[in-house]
C-alpha cells in the first residue's frame, strides 16, 4: 500500500519546499528564514496599507488645536458636574 506524503508548502523567504507538519518553523523552512522575516518586519519592510494610526503634527501645527475640549457640563477628567 502506497503511504500519503505529508503536504508541503514553500517557504515564503526562500520558496523551499519543505512540510507542513512537524515543523517548528512553519510556514518557514528552518529558523533562519523565520529569523529574517522577523527582521523586515522589525526594520518596517513589510507594511500593512491603509491610513495611518495616528497623525504626526508637522513643525508649525498647534498640538492643543487636535485634543477635544471637556464637554459642556464636566469637568477636565470628563466627569459630570
Amino acid at each position: 500500500m502506497k503511504r500519503k506524503s505529508l503536504p508541503q508548502v514553500p517557504c515564503p523567504i526562500c520558496r523551499k519546499m519543505t512540510d507542513w507538519y512537524d515543523n517548528p518553523y512553519r510556514p518557514f523552512c528552518s529558523e533562519r528564514c523565520k529569523l529574517l522575516d522577523l527582521g523586515a518586519w522589525a526594520s518596517e519592510g513589510y507594511q500593512v496599507p491603509g491610513e495611518p494610526a495616528y497623525h504626526e503634527p508637522s513643525a508649525g501645527e498647534d498640538e492643543e488645536q487636535e485634543k477635544p475640549g471637556p464637554e459642556e457640563g464636566e469637568d477636565d477628567e470628563g466627569a459630570s458636574i
